[in-house]
């Protein structure tokens, strides 16, 4: 051994024997009459003596081994008391673990009784040989021994008591698992454990502290690590295992292999190297890594506390740059359970749920197929988080969407509900470790969607403030232009009046008046409209054709751009100045967007229940995202100087008549504007024909 690491090796085992000694004083100056502290600090005190007499002999001094057997026997008496005496006693002992414990104290009898035969024979002889090999392999054995003891110990004490011992055992577990080491690579490689001998010490000085700290009533229980140092700390020691595989893998090679040893322990390590390169950095590995440090490390799988913060963080996010709401509110339930991706979705005007965003889902998005109303309302009645393996299994029946069931990637379904109602879903994908939810995600992920949906619920109720507002301020300004119209409509009403008996060509009189009448008719007109919008008192709907009023429309705009008309339809039950309204929204929505020479159609159909007007135009085109978030988005408009309540009103007011208007479009090739009305009953069909 070099000189530094023999100056290692005695001041590290030097320190553990202060730290011990220490703790050992401490514990019999409290003068607790319990047989568990005395026994403490028996132990403590023969680790003390042992650690101090290697530091000032080494190892190889002849008491070193046997100082090395009573320390073990201190601390076994000590877990065997423990055991006895504890909460995990009050049920009696079962006779095969105090087998186990006579097993060990016999191998720590034996192993004494050898180091003391070994060292009184010559090195030189095949019994001194055999004897130190018995005795290295009687060491390891007392080490697996005592830690099958730690392990049973902690496993039979009641979990909600188990912090007062868990960094006792813990050290105890470090102590002899380290032995456990030493001794097996001191077996397969004499010439290599001398850096392993001098470390120990230092790692004897290290465990007093958190034997320390485990002394202190209720200090263990309060002192936890954060699950994010827990991985780390597992990492960093994971990491040292691997080295400590790769050396002793090494240590083996140079035995077996022989001349060509240094090539396969190149090829190894650049083996093992290029293996840890591949698969650390991979999420799946990662994932396998945190489940299953969060399963037999902790009590709960979710760290609840960093979990919610990390979600209000998502949520909350500020900035320009921040993502819409919908998809922070998605990846924040998504990184709750550590899925790739998520989808949402929200209710539609028919109570059924339709796509709204989605945070990392790649492929095809579904724009038609939305989730009916009927499993809306059951998700709503229940509230249960939808678990796709146990639907495609058989287990609950609910009436989803196909590609939702089929697609491989759905894992959970999350309903958020605020305040008993169903405002959206979020889709979760299935994490990289596939794995079953239970109740622990259950209770996180029904937390989690409540949350959700209130902040979405929150956003949706500002933005109807901010559009009520915005609609307050339209109609206060329309109510001064309303009152500027009919100032106007009087000065025209007067002039008109007055050039019929002072216009003094007759020619140009009838034609000023013919200009003057027509002006004020449509002023009036506007003023009739704009006061029948401003009540919402619209005409009782009676049965009218479509065909007329499409050919009648399509003529206003003759001078303004080519329109065609076709088809033919029965009439529909409808009020005929809002049909109009909604007829010419469209139409002029259509040729806005059509370049000159490319005419707006006017189709006409009907099925079995509705009339259908299609209006046509091959422009610009929408894109799905823009129809889906603006298009019918009041305010909203692709058009420089629009207001944006076109197709909103549109709309409307064919909601209002029990119709709908569907939307086909693609940038670049023009759209399809659908307006849908109920058809007329036959009854009213046939008074309106005669």
């Amino acid at each position: 051994m070099g000189a530094l690491l023999q100056f290692v090796g005695d001041w590290g085992h030097a320190l553990a024997a202060v730290l011990f000694a220490a703790l050992g004083i401490f514990l019999l100056r409290r003068r607790d009459d319990a047989p568990e502290p005395r026994l403490l600090a028996a132990a403590l005190l023969l680790t003390s003596c042992w650690a101090l007499y290697v530091s000032f002999g080494g190892v190889s001094k002849p008491l070193s081994g046997v100082g090395e057997s009573i320390r073990n026997a201190g601390w076994l008496l000590l877990l065997f008391v423990m055991l006895r005496r504890g909460p995990a006693g009050r049920a009696s002992p079962a006779a095969t673990v105090i087998a186990v414990y006579a097993a060990v104290a016999g191998l720590v009898l034996l192993q004494t009784f050898t180091d003391l035969v070994w060292r009184q024979l010559s090195p030189a002889s095949d019994l001194h040989h055999a004897l130190v090999t018995c005795s290295l392999i009687l060491r390891m054995m007392t080490a697996i021994g005592s830690l099958l003891l730690v392990h049973h110990l902690y496993t039979a004490w009641p979990s909600r008591e188990r912090g007062g011992v868990a960094l006792l055992l813990g050290s105890l577990a470090a102590m002899w698992t380290y032995d456990l080491n030493l001794y097996a690579i001191r077996y397969l490689a004499p010439t290599r454990v001398d850096e392993l001998y001098a470390l120990r010490g230092l790692l004897m000085a290290l465990l007093a502290p958190v034997i320390a700290v485990g002394m202190r009533k209720g200090m263990a229980g309060r002192l936890q690590l954060s699950r994010a140092m827990a991985f780390q700390s597992l990492s960093i020691v994971a990491i040292a295992l691997y080295v400590a595989v790769l050396l002793a893998a090494a240590v083996l090679i140079e035995v077996i292999a022989g001349p060509y040893a240094r090539v396969v322990e190149i090829a190894a390590v650049f083996f093992t190297a290029v293996t840890a390169l591949v698969l650390l950095p991979s999420p799946r590995i990662r994932a396998l890594w945190k489940v299953q440090v969060a399963k037999h490390f902790f009590q709960h799988r979710y760290d609840y506390r960093t979990e919610w913060m990390r979600f209000g963080d998502t949520i909350g996010r500020p900035g320009e740059d921040a993502a819409p709401l919908g998809e922070r509110v998605a990846k924040a339930v998504a990184d709750i359970t550590d899925s790739p991706a998520a989808m949402l979705l929200l209710r539609d005007e028919r109570g059924g749920l339709a796509f709204e965003t989605h945070w990392n889902w790649n492929g095809d998005l579904t724009e038609a197929d939305t989730v009916s109303p009927a499993a809306v309302a059951r998700l709503e009645q229940t509230g249960w988080i939808v678990d796709f393996a146990k639907l495609r299994g058989g287990e609950g029946a609910l009436d989803l969407p196909g590609w939702m069931v089929d697609d491989r990637r759905a894992w959970a379904l999350v309903p958020l509900i605020h305040y008993g109602r169903l405002i959206g879903v979020i889709l979760l994908a299935r994490p990289p470790v596939d794995r079953r939810l239970d109740w622990e995600d259950f209770d996180m992920l029904r937390a989690a969607g409540r949350q959700a949906a209130t902040h979405i619920s929150e956003a949706q109720g500002q933005q109807a403030l901010d559009d009520a507002q915005r609609f307050d301020e339209f109609n206060r300004r329309f109510a001064f232009i309303a009152h500027d119209i009919k100032n106007l409509v009087s000065q025209l009403s007067l002039l008109s009046r007055n050039a019929e008996r002072h216009a003094d060509n007759p020619e140009f009189r009838a034609d000023m008046l013919l200009t003057l009448k027509e002006s004020v008719g449509k002023m009036n007109d506007m003023l009739a409209r704009l006061s029948l919008h401003n009540k919402g008192r619209p005409e009782e709907p009676r049965a009218m054709p479509l065909a007329a009023l499409l050919a009648q429309l399509a003529g206003t705009r003759a001078r303004q751009h080519v329109v065609q008309v076709s088809g033919d339809a029965p009439p529909v039950l409808a009020d005929p100045a809002r049909v109009e309204q909604i007829i010419l929204h469209l139409m002029q929505n259509a040729i806005d967007a059509s370049p000159p020479g490319s005419p707006v159609e006017l189709r006409l159909s009907a099925d079995a229940q509705d009339a259908i007007v299609e209006v046509i135009d091959r422009g610009r085109g929408m894109s799905a995202e823009y129809i889906r978030r603006d298009l019918f988005k009041p305010f909203s408009s692709s058009k420089a100087g629009g207001f944006g309540l076109g197709a909103f009103e549109a709309r409307s007011l064919a909601q209002a008549m029990g119709g709908r208007i569907d939307v086909d479009s693609k940038p670049g090739a023009g759209s399809r504007f659908t307006l849908r009305l109920p058809l007329a009953p036959r009854m009213d069909r046939t008074e309106k024909a005669a």
